[in-house]
């Protein structure tokens, strides 16, 4: 079959990036003054989940050290429900993959599945805590706010959900997705949130938003009197920030990789219109795409492969490296079947194209519309068809950086790693 041209396209942000991440994080944590009334020696817990965030080490290890440098004891522990197999060790090896361990960081990591009852909500939801978190002096949480993949809200992904299915591990997760159906996950949240605070003991959060090039772009401490309505107002800037395929429409996505660094839905299901329970351009009008083509799965997800499902098809490599055990603990604790049913799959790229090409509606294959890129995350480099040379050409954040080539399609009929090339050119 034919393919129609590919063109380079540079997608421009803004850079948010902090330069000095370690001194940002201690001039919020001092002035926020968490912890004002712990005595010298208390035990602070540290929550920490287990998305790809930029700068995450360095963000952990400089509030570690501030807390050393008051004179108490900091550790770090897991806060990702039932990711990492469900397991307290491959929940410690989630972090460890992103430089967190006891020699990085200066201070203990401890990992374990162990929850403590916190009490039942006014709608009769359980709240769950690490024990290890419970029995310190203080519990201060660091984690990214972001829209979610799953729902729409005020408050989505961040510090109060990290508090509900992060605090809960693999008990609290179970529970809270299940009251999800008849509740809502946002409302869910929001009620388990609440009653940990009352708890008495959580310290405050470290809020991070990352840029649309994914720079650590603020970091902001969250005081608990405030929490709830804070983290609001920061996911309102993170909407604002966060990068998008910039297309009306488009037929086919490409997408080299899929993978829990990625999105905690395997792909960003608002950046590729999909549903994790397998709706089809449900979250805004554009970009309406008809199809997704999956080629493969990022290294550090370790065999977890949530987020299949939602493709239409997907190379065969992809299938042959999955791992089901935590691709089904992660889907199933999460209630999300569909988004690790299997697809259509190929051994080759070409093949997988040609046919899935067929089915976007249209007779000359030459009219088909592609969009070529890494993965949800990675927006600025692109590859896109040439018959969408006018998309382009109308928006101001779009340029195209060289001249059209055909399909790179090796002899073998699988795709040249052209972005990586990209990636490296545009860096220089």
């Amino acid at each position: 079959m034919s393919f129609p041209r590919l063109l380079p396209v540079l997608q421009s942000f803004p850079d948010r990036a902090i330069a000095d991440i370690p001194g940002e994080v201690n001039k919020q944590l001092s002035e926020a003054g968490f912890g004002s009334n712990l005595a010298p020696g208390a035990r602070v817990a540290i929550g920490v989940g287990s998305r790809g965030i930029t700068n995450i080490a360095t963000i952990v290890r400089a509030i570690a050290d501030y807390w050393k440098s008051k004179g108490m004891s900091p550790f770090i522990f897991p806060a990702m429900g039932s990711h990492g197999a469900a397991t307290a060790e491959g929940q410690a090896d989630v972090l460890a993959h992103y430089g967190i361990h006891e020699a990085t960081m200066g201070c203990p990591v401890i990992s374990s599945l162990e929850v403590v009852s916190l009490g039942k909500t006014a709608e009769g939801l359980e709240a769950f805590m690490d024990a290890n978190a419970f029995r310190a002096d203080g519990v201060m949480l660091c984690g990214r706010v972001k829209w979610h993949t799953d729902f729409a809200g005020k408050l989505e992904s961040g510090l109060f959900k990290m508090m509900a299915i992060g605090l809960g591990k693999f008990a609290g997760a179970q529970t809270y997705h299940t009251y999800a159906f008849k509740m809502g996950l946002e409302n869910v949240v929001r009620s388990v949130g609440r009653q940990v605070l009352q708890s008495g003991k959580i310290l405050g959060g470290m809020a991070i938003i990352e840029d649309a090039h994914h720079n650590t772009g603020m970091l902001a401490a969250v005081p608990v009197a405030a929490m709830e309505e804070r983290e609001e107002k920061l996911l309102e800037i993170a909407k604002q920030w966060v990068a998008t395929i910039p297309l009306d429409h488009v037929d086919i996505v490409i997408l080299d990789q899929i993978g829990k660094p990625i999105s905690g839905a395997g792909m960003d299901t608002k950046v590729v219109n999909r549903s994790v329970n397998g709706e089809y351009n449900c979250w805004f009008p554009k970009p309406h795409i008809e199809r997704v083509y999956v080629r493969g799965l990022h290294p550090n997800s370790y065999g977890n492969a949530v987020g299949l499902g939602m493709a239409d098809v997907v190379h065969s490599r992809l299938v042959n490296v999955i791992d089901w055990v935590p691709t089904r603990i992660n889907s199933l604790t999460a209630s999300t079947p569909a988004a690790i049913r299997t697809p259509v799959h190929f051994w080759t790229d070409r093949e997988c194209l040609e046919r899935i090409m067929p089915t976007v509606g249209k007779f000359d294959m030459m009219e088909v519309t592609y969009c070529w890129v890494r993965n949800t995350m990675e927006l600025s480099h692109m590859y896109v068809s040439e018959n969408l040379k006018a998309q382009i050409e109308a928006n101001a954040n779009l340029a195209v950086t060289g001249e059209a080539i055909e399909f790179p399609f090796t002899a073998q009929g699988d795709l040249e790693e052209l972005l990586e090339e990209f990636d490296a050119v545009a860096a220089h």
